[in-house]
């Protein structure tokens, strides 16, 4: 009898005790039995940093793709269905992977692994790798699950160039809290060589980019120094030695989304310098990526907003996250005010204090709620004391739905602005609520 996706994964979460054990050694042993898909794939551009990955990634493709390339795309974690970590790229646009063609792909897996101890990511990496190897494409777009060193993507001998978004702390049970040491991890996807782009990073964390890349002879560009990007009169221009771009303001809404912009700009422009400014202007105008600061004005959830209110959507969860998304709702306050209402669910892994610290004085309230599911959810009443000791009211509810009925249920002069943010995972939960696609 078949079994389907979600059945294969939970069978591979039974194949070793520890769900996150970073090494390359295992995964290695089953791309061989594999006959090496890893060594079989279109150039790639591998993308690591603890902020920003995604959307730079989403910039990248929309840009290939407005060029007429075909691109595959690898993210995590998915928001809905795990089919959206898996992008196969063909003419005219890519589409998420088939049920059909994941469960093969699972199947041919398990039978090469013979039941050896494997990380889920290990064995669905491995899984994405023989798609990808098994349909052509023009061009992989790699993203990093965690770290970068001994993520089970660092297989790649010579990507076409490696790009290092913004490093900030975040999974210090994994990567420790010293900023150096998580950006040495991040650093660990340069190959010798092999052209390293750069996002703005903190100066620690360049040091250490600049030390590893100058090790390995790495030719390194660096957002801020060797590629730069503002707002002038309402358009985005980039700036790098070969000249502007003048360009429309991207999709996706934040100043922090002019920066991962301007990084898949100089990724693209250092792996294909034919690209024309066309395909720039079609991609950075057209770009999506769900839940990042993303409206919801239509869905089951937009429908319970008091009349005139917005919804916002964002999956920020860490200090560095919170402080790109304040700013950007800080803008959008600035040309509309409103009183914004914070609804924040986070896991007990992140630190919740770092990123609600950034609201204070810009959110009027905070509802703190769980976040369903198996994670590590921080319970909803930490979540409220913590925002209380950042010195921002606080509720809780029992859940979404029941905070927007709360915010429905009052009078207000002003619609309001409403926020929900604090974890990919709820993001994910409020896009299946809301009945939004999200890809």
């Amino acid at each position: 009898m078949s079994i389907n996706s979600d059945e294969w994964l939970a069978r591979f979460l039974t194949l070793h005790p520890r769900k996150i054990d970073l090494s390359l050694g295992r995964i290695q042993a089953l791309l061989e039995e594999l006959d090496g898909p890893h060594r079989q794939l279109p150039p790639v551009i591998h993308v690591a940093g603890t902020n920003g990955k995604g959307s730079t990634v989403a910039f990248m493709r929309a840009i290939l793709e407005a060029a007429g390339r075909s691109v595959h795309v690898y993210t995590s974690p998915h928001l809905v269905n795990f089919h959206e970590r898996i992008r196969l790229g063909s003419a005219g646009g890519g589409t998420l992977v088939s049920e059909q063609a994941l469960v093969a792909a699972f199947a041919a897996c398990e039978q090469a692994n013979a039941g050896a101890p494997i990380t889920l990511f290990e064995m669905t990496t491995a899984a994405a790798f023989k798609l990808f190897a098994d349909n052509p494409a023009d061009v992989l777009l790699l993203e990093v699950g965690l770290g970068g060193r001994y993520d089970a993507t660092n297989v790649i001998d010579k990507p076409a160039a490696s790009v290092i978004t913004p490093v900030s702390h975040d999974h210090p049970e994994f990567l420790g809290t010293d900023l150096v040491g998580i950006a040495r991890e991040k650093a660990g996807i340069i190959k010798r060589g092999v052209p390293v782009i750069s996002g703005w990073q903190a100066t620690p964390a360049l040091h250490a980019i600049e030390e590893e890349a100058q090790r390995l002879r790495a030719p390194l560009l660096i957002g801020g120094q060797d590629f730069n990007c503002y707002e002038q009169h309402g358009r985005f221009v980039y700036e790098d030695e070969r000249g502007l771009l003048d360009l429309p303001q991207p999709a996706l809404p934040g100043q922090h989304q002019f920066e991962n912009a301007a990084t898949a700009i100089a990724a693209l422009r250092t792996c294909w310098p034919e690209l024309d400014v066309k395909s720039f202007e079609r991609g950075i105008a057209n770009v999506q990526w769900p839940a990042r600061l993303q409206k919801l004005a239509s869905g089951k959830l937009a429908e319970r907003l008091p009349a005139g209110a917005e919804l916002w959507l964002d999956g920020g969860h860490n200090e560095a996250g919170g402080r790109v998304l304040a700013e950007a709702i800080g803008d959008i306050e600035d040309h509309s005010p409103r009183p914004l209402i914070l609804i924040c669910g986070t896991l007990s892994t992140k630190d919740t204090s770092g990123f609600l610290a950034h609201f204070r004085g810009l959110a009027r309230e905070v509802i703190a709620v769980p976040i369903a599911g198996e994670h590590a959810t921080r319970a909803a009443g930490e979540v409220a004391t913590i925002a209380r000791e950042q010195e921002l009211s606080a509720t809780v509810a029992t859940g979404v739905e029941a905070a927007l009925e709360a915010v429905a249920s009052r009078t207000w002069p002003v619609p309001p602005r409403i926020l929900i943010a604090g974890s990919l995972y709820l993001a994910g939960e409020v896009l299946k609520a809301n009945g939004t696609p999200p890809v």
